[in-house]
Protein backbone atom coordinates (compact mmCIF):
# COMPACT_ATOMS: atom_id res chain seq x y z
CA UNK A 1 0.00 0.00 0.00
CA UNK A 2 1.40 3.41 -0.95
CA UNK A 3 1.14 6.60 1.08
CA UNK A 4 0.63 10.11 -0.25
CA UNK A 5 1.14 13.27 1.78
CA UNK A 6 -2.63 13.77 1.72
CA UNK A 7 -3.19 10.25 3.12
CA UNK A 8 -0.96 10.58 6.18
CA UNK A 9 -2.90 9.77 9.32
CA UNK A 10 -2.98 12.20 12.22
CA UNK A 11 -3.96 11.55 15.83
CA UNK A 12 -5.58 14.55 17.51
CA UNK A 13 -8.21 15.45 20.08
CA UNK A 14 -11.82 16.37 19.37
CA UNK A 15 -12.29 19.83 17.85
CA UNK A 16 -15.97 19.53 17.01
CA UNK A 17 -17.61 22.90 16.51
CA UNK A 18 -14.45 24.99 16.43
CA UNK A 19 -14.20 27.40 13.50
CA UNK A 20 -10.61 27.68 12.36
CA UNK A 21 -8.85 29.60 9.60
CA UNK A 22 -5.62 28.01 8.35
CA UNK A 23 -3.44 30.20 6.12
CA UNK A 24 -0.95 28.71 3.69
CA UNK A 25 -2.90 25.49 3.16
CA UNK A 26 -1.45 24.82 -0.28
CA UNK A 27 1.81 23.84 1.43
CA UNK A 28 2.36 20.43 2.98
CA UNK A 29 2.25 21.72 6.58
CA UNK A 30 -0.83 23.92 6.17
CA UNK A 31 -2.60 21.24 4.19
CA UNK A 32 -1.85 18.67 6.88
CA UNK A 33 -3.14 20.93 9.66
CA UNK A 34 -6.33 21.70 7.75
CA UNK A 35 -6.97 18.01 7.02
CA UNK A 36 -6.29 17.01 10.61
CA UNK A 37 -8.67 19.63 11.99
CA UNK A 38 -11.35 18.73 9.49
CA UNK A 39 -11.08 15.06 10.52
CA UNK A 40 -11.28 16.15 14.19
CA UNK A 41 -14.66 17.83 13.62
CA UNK A 42 -13.66 21.48 13.20
CA UNK A 43 -15.21 23.81 10.63
CA UNK A 44 -12.11 24.70 8.60
CA UNK A 45 -11.51 27.64 6.27
CA UNK A 46 -8.28 27.83 4.27
CA UNK A 47 -6.67 30.89 2.70
CA UNK A 48 -3.89 30.62 0.13
CA UNK A 49 -3.06 31.74 -3.40
CA UNK A 50 -3.50 28.41 -5.18
CA UNK A 51 -6.03 25.61 -4.79
CA UNK A 52 -5.53 23.58 -1.63
CA UNK A 53 -7.08 20.39 -2.97
CA UNK A 54 -8.59 19.64 0.44
CA UNK A 55 -12.14 18.25 0.27
CA UNK A 56 -14.68 19.38 2.83
CA UNK A 57 -13.14 22.71 3.80
CA UNK A 58 -14.26 26.24 2.96
CA UNK A 59 -11.67 27.60 0.56
CA UNK A 60 -10.74 31.23 -0.05
CA UNK A 61 -8.24 31.84 -2.84
CA UNK A 62 -6.22 34.94 -2.10
CA UNK A 63 -3.42 36.50 -0.09
CA UNK A 64 -2.89 37.55 3.51
CA UNK A 65 -1.70 40.88 2.10
CA UNK A 66 -5.12 41.63 0.56
CA UNK A 67 -7.59 43.10 3.10
CA UNK A 68 -10.66 41.90 1.17
CA UNK A 69 -9.36 38.34 0.90
CA UNK A 70 -8.58 38.39 4.61
CA UNK A 71 -12.01 39.75 5.56
CA UNK A 72 -13.72 37.04 3.51
CA UNK A 73 -11.58 34.29 5.03
CA UNK A 74 -12.29 35.47 8.60
CA UNK A 75 -16.07 35.35 8.29
CA UNK A 76 -17.45 33.08 11.02
CA UNK A 77 -13.99 32.19 12.36
CA UNK A 78 -12.97 32.10 16.06
CA UNK A 79 -9.37 30.77 15.73
CA UNK A 80 -6.49 31.41 13.32
CA UNK A 81 -3.48 29.22 12.56
CA UNK A 82 -1.15 31.47 10.58
CA UNK A 83 1.31 29.45 8.48
CA UNK A 84 1.48 31.45 5.22
CA UNK A 85 4.90 33.03 4.62
CA UNK A 86 7.45 33.83 1.98
CA UNK A 87 10.09 31.14 2.45
CA UNK A 88 13.37 31.30 0.55
CA UNK A 89 17.09 31.94 1.03
CA UNK A 90 17.53 34.88 -1.36
CA UNK A 91 15.63 37.78 -2.89
CA UNK A 92 14.85 41.42 -2.06
CA UNK A 93 13.97 42.33 1.52
CA UNK A 94 10.79 44.11 0.42
CA UNK A 95 9.33 40.86 -0.94
CA UNK A 96 9.73 39.20 2.46
CA UNK A 97 8.42 42.24 4.33
CA UNK A 98 5.32 42.36 2.14
CA UNK A 99 4.18 38.88 3.20
CA UNK A 100 5.89 38.06 6.49
CA UNK A 101 5.44 41.46 8.14
CA UNK A 102 2.71 43.45 6.39
CA UNK A 103 0.64 40.35 5.60
CA UNK A 104 0.83 39.29 9.24
CA UNK A 105 -0.13 42.82 10.35
CA UNK A 106 -3.13 42.88 8.00
CA UNK A 107 -4.38 39.50 9.18
CA UNK A 108 -3.80 40.30 12.87
CA UNK A 109 -5.72 43.56 12.82
CA UNK A 110 -8.60 42.04 10.85
CA UNK A 111 -8.73 39.05 13.21
CA UNK A 112 -8.95 41.35 16.22
CA UNK A 113 -11.80 43.31 14.63
CA UNK A 114 -13.72 40.19 13.64
CA UNK A 115 -13.76 38.65 17.14
CA UNK A 116 -11.12 35.94 16.78
CA UNK A 117 -9.97 34.74 20.23
CA UNK A 118 -7.12 32.30 19.44
CA UNK A 119 -4.05 32.85 17.27
CA UNK A 120 -1.44 30.14 16.64
CA UNK A 121 1.54 31.73 14.93
CA UNK A 122 3.97 29.51 13.01
CA UNK A 123 7.45 31.00 13.12
CA UNK A 124 11.01 29.63 12.91
CA UNK A 125 13.95 29.08 15.31
CA UNK A 126 15.98 31.23 12.91
CA UNK A 127 14.27 34.32 14.39
CA UNK A 128 16.50 33.97 17.46
CA UNK A 129 19.66 32.67 15.76
CA UNK A 130 22.68 34.93 15.26
CA UNK A 131 25.03 32.35 13.72
CA UNK A 132 26.35 30.55 16.81
CA UNK A 133 25.67 26.96 17.86
CA UNK A 134 22.51 26.27 19.89
CA UNK A 135 23.02 23.46 22.41
CA UNK A 136 20.07 22.38 24.53
CA UNK A 137 18.60 25.89 24.68
CA UNK A 138 15.02 27.00 25.15
CA UNK A 139 13.33 29.40 22.75
CA UNK A 140 15.13 32.72 22.87
CA UNK A 141 13.45 36.04 22.05
CA UNK A 142 12.95 36.91 18.39
CA UNK A 143 15.50 39.51 17.26
CA UNK A 144 15.00 40.99 13.77
CA UNK A 145 18.24 42.94 14.02
CA UNK A 146 20.44 39.92 14.74
CA UNK A 147 18.60 37.28 12.66
CA UNK A 148 20.54 36.02 9.64
CA UNK A 149 18.95 36.73 6.27
CA UNK A 150 15.76 38.36 5.03
CA UNK A 151 13.52 35.40 5.80
CA UNK A 152 14.62 35.10 9.42
CA UNK A 153 14.56 38.87 10.04
CA UNK A 154 11.04 39.32 8.68
CA UNK A 155 9.71 36.22 10.42
CA UNK A 156 11.15 37.66 13.65
CA UNK A 157 9.34 40.95 13.03
CA UNK A 158 6.10 39.11 12.26
CA UNK A 159 6.39 37.02 15.42
CA UNK A 160 6.87 40.14 17.55
CA UNK A 161 3.77 41.71 15.96
CA UNK A 162 1.73 38.65 16.93
CA UNK A 163 3.02 38.48 20.51
CA UNK A 164 2.35 42.20 20.97
CA UNK A 165 -1.36 41.50 20.38
CA UNK A 166 -1.58 38.81 23.07
CA UNK A 167 -4.39 39.49 25.54
CA UNK A 168 -6.95 37.52 27.58
CA UNK A 169 -9.49 37.92 24.75
CA UNK A 170 -6.91 37.32 21.97
CA UNK A 171 -4.62 34.54 23.06
CA UNK A 172 -1.41 34.16 21.03
CA UNK A 173 0.93 31.17 21.06
CA UNK A 174 3.98 31.00 18.79
CA UNK A 175 5.42 27.71 17.55
CA UNK A 176 8.81 27.47 15.84
CA UNK A 177 9.10 24.14 13.96
CA UNK A 178 12.76 23.26 13.44
CA UNK A 179 14.00 21.64 10.22
CA UNK A 180 10.70 19.95 9.35
CA UNK A 181 10.92 17.09 6.86
CA UNK A 182 8.78 14.25 5.55
CA UNK A 183 6.64 13.07 2.61
CA UNK A 184 5.71 15.89 0.25
CA UNK A 185 7.86 18.54 1.94
CA UNK A 186 9.47 20.71 -0.75
CA UNK A 187 11.43 23.09 1.48
CA UNK A 188 13.96 20.60 2.90
CA UNK A 189 13.18 16.99 2.02
CA UNK A 190 12.89 17.27 -1.74
CA UNK A 191 15.80 19.69 -1.99
CA UNK A 192 18.03 17.16 -0.22
CA UNK A 193 16.82 14.35 -2.48
CA UNK A 194 17.18 16.37 -5.68
CA UNK A 195 20.65 17.70 -4.87
CA UNK A 196 21.84 14.28 -3.75
CA UNK A 197 20.71 12.82 -7.08
CA UNK A 198 22.66 15.56 -8.86
CA UNK A 199 25.72 15.02 -6.63
CA UNK A 200 25.47 18.67 -5.53
CA UNK A 201 25.09 18.17 -1.78
CA UNK A 202 28.36 18.54 0.16
CA UNK A 203 28.50 17.83 3.88
CA UNK A 204 30.20 20.68 5.69
CA UNK A 205 33.00 19.67 8.05
CA UNK A 206 31.97 16.05 7.50
CA UNK A 207 28.39 16.62 8.65
CA UNK A 208 29.24 16.27 12.35
CA UNK A 209 27.16 19.18 13.72
CA UNK A 210 24.40 17.89 16.01
CA UNK A 211 20.90 19.02 14.98
CA UNK A 212 17.36 18.28 15.98
CA UNK A 213 14.64 18.02 13.35
CA UNK A 214 10.87 17.57 13.19
CA UNK A 215 8.94 14.95 11.28
CA UNK A 216 5.92 16.27 9.38
CA UNK A 217 3.23 14.25 11.17
CA UNK A 218 4.56 15.37 14.54
CA UNK A 219 4.53 18.99 13.38
CA UNK A 220 0.87 18.79 12.35
CA UNK A 221 -0.23 17.11 15.57
CA UNK A 222 1.66 19.63 17.72
CA UNK A 223 0.11 22.60 15.92
CA UNK A 224 -3.38 21.14 16.35
CA UNK A 225 -2.62 20.52 20.05
CA UNK A 226 -1.64 24.19 20.39
CA UNK A 227 -5.20 25.18 19.52
CA UNK A 228 -6.32 23.64 22.82
CA UNK A 229 -3.24 24.68 24.81
CA UNK A 230 -3.55 28.39 23.96
CA UNK A 231 -6.62 28.70 26.19
CA UNK A 232 -4.34 28.02 29.18
CA UNK A 233 -0.88 29.22 28.14
CA UNK A 234 -0.28 32.10 25.77
CA UNK A 235 2.02 35.02 25.12
CA UNK A 236 5.16 32.94 24.55
CA UNK A 237 7.15 31.15 21.85
CA UNK A 238 8.03 27.45 21.80
CA UNK A 239 10.54 25.62 19.61
CA UNK A 240 9.12 22.42 18.19
CA UNK A 241 11.32 19.38 17.42
CA UNK A 242 11.36 15.58 17.54
CA UNK A 243 13.70 15.75 20.55
CA UNK A 244 16.17 13.37 18.87
CA UNK A 245 19.39 15.23 18.00
CA UNK A 246 21.52 13.53 15.35
CA UNK A 247 24.58 14.55 13.30
CA UNK A 248 23.37 16.58 10.34
CA UNK A 249 25.32 14.35 7.98
CA UNK A 250 23.35 11.32 9.18
CA UNK A 251 20.04 13.15 8.66
CA UNK A 252 20.99 14.28 5.15
CA UNK A 253 22.19 10.81 4.15
CA UNK A 254 19.11 9.03 5.46
CA UNK A 255 16.65 11.50 3.92
CA UNK A 256 18.49 11.22 0.58
CA UNK A 257 18.38 7.41 0.66
CA UNK A 258 14.73 7.43 1.73
CA UNK A 259 14.02 9.45 -1.40
CA UNK A 260 15.82 6.99 -3.66
CA UNK A 261 19.10 8.89 -4.02
CA UNK A 262 22.64 7.78 -3.26
CA UNK A 263 24.27 8.85 -0.01
CA UNK A 264 26.12 12.18 -0.41
CA UNK A 265 29.87 11.70 -0.14
CA UNK A 266 31.21 15.19 -0.87
CA UNK A 267 32.70 17.14 2.04
CA UNK A 268 33.67 20.80 2.27
CA UNK A 269 35.18 22.95 5.04
CA UNK A 270 32.52 25.23 6.49
CA UNK A 271 34.75 28.32 6.25
CA UNK A 272 35.05 27.93 2.49
CA UNK A 273 31.30 27.29 2.19
CA UNK A 274 30.42 30.43 4.19
CA UNK A 275 32.74 32.62 2.13
CA UNK A 276 31.48 31.16 -1.14
CA UNK A 277 27.87 31.49 0.04
CA UNK A 278 28.28 35.20 0.79
CA UNK A 279 29.77 35.86 -2.67
CA UNK A 280 27.20 33.74 -4.52
CA UNK A 281 24.28 35.26 -2.63
CA UNK A 282 25.46 38.80 -3.47
CA UNK A 283 25.79 37.84 -7.14
CA UNK A 284 22.30 36.26 -7.19
CA UNK A 285 20.75 39.39 -5.68
CA UNK A 286 22.64 41.73 -8.00
CA UNK A 287 21.52 39.77 -11.04
CA UNK A 288 17.93 39.60 -9.69
CA UNK A 289 17.76 35.91 -10.51
CA UNK A 290 14.44 34.21 -9.81
CA UNK A 291 15.87 30.86 -8.72
CA UNK A 292 17.70 30.12 -5.48
CA UNK A 293 21.50 30.06 -5.20
CA UNK A 294 23.19 26.72 -4.55
CA UNK A 295 24.59 27.98 -1.25
CA UNK A 296 24.30 31.08 0.94
CA UNK A 297 26.14 32.09 4.09
CA UNK A 298 22.99 31.37 6.12
CA UNK A 299 22.69 27.84 4.69
CA UNK A 300 26.38 27.19 5.33
CA UNK A 301 25.94 28.28 8.96
CA UNK A 302 22.87 26.07 9.37
CA UNK A 303 24.72 23.04 7.99
CA UNK A 304 27.84 23.47 10.10
CA UNK A 305 26.65 24.57 13.56
CA UNK A 306 24.83 22.56 16.22
CA UNK A 307 21.11 23.25 16.66
CA UNK A 308 19.20 21.33 19.27
CA UNK A 309 16.72 22.52 21.85
CA UNK A 310 15.29 21.73 25.28
CA UNK A 311 11.78 20.39 24.58
CA UNK A 312 10.47 20.11 28.15
CA UNK A 313 8.54 23.39 28.11
CA UNK A 314 7.09 22.69 24.66
CA UNK A 315 5.81 19.27 25.64
CA UNK A 316 4.46 20.54 28.96
CA UNK A 317 2.50 23.41 27.40
CA UNK A 318 1.11 21.45 24.45
CA UNK A 319 0.48 18.25 26.43
CA UNK A 320 2.06 16.56 23.41
CA UNK A 321 4.98 14.33 22.56
CA UNK A 322 6.23 13.41 19.07
CA UNK A 323 4.49 10.20 18.07
CA UNK A 324 6.62 9.31 15.03
CA UNK A 325 10.29 8.54 15.71
CA UNK A 326 13.03 9.42 13.23
CA UNK A 327 13.37 5.78 12.18
CA UNK A 328 9.64 5.49 11.52
CA UNK A 329 9.79 8.83 9.67
CA UNK A 330 12.52 7.52 7.37
CA UNK A 331 10.40 4.44 6.68
CA UNK A 332 7.31 6.50 5.81
CA UNK A 333 9.37 8.82 3.63
CA UNK A 334 10.91 5.88 1.77
CA UNK A 335 7.45 4.42 1.24
CA UNK A 336 6.19 7.72 -0.19
CA UNK A 337 9.05 8.41 -2.61
CA UNK A 338 9.61 4.83 -3.74
CA UNK A 339 5.98 3.84 -4.33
Amino acid sequence: MTTSAAQLEYVTGDYTGQRVLVTGASGVLGSGVARALDAAGAHVTVLQRSASGIPGVREVRGSVTNPQDVATALEGVDSVIHIAAKVSVSGPLKDYEHVNVEGTRTLLHAARRSGVTRWIHISSPSVAHSGDSIIGAAAGPANPGAARGNYAATKAAGELLALAEDAPDFRVLVLRPHLMWGPGDTQLTERIITRARQNRLPLLDGGTALVDTLFLINAVEAIVAALAAVDTVHGEALVLTNGQPRPIGEMIRRIAVAGGAEEPTLSLPSGIAKSAGAVIEAFWDAEKRGDEPPITRFLAEQMSTAHWFDQRRTQEVLQWKPRISLDEGFRLTHQYYNA
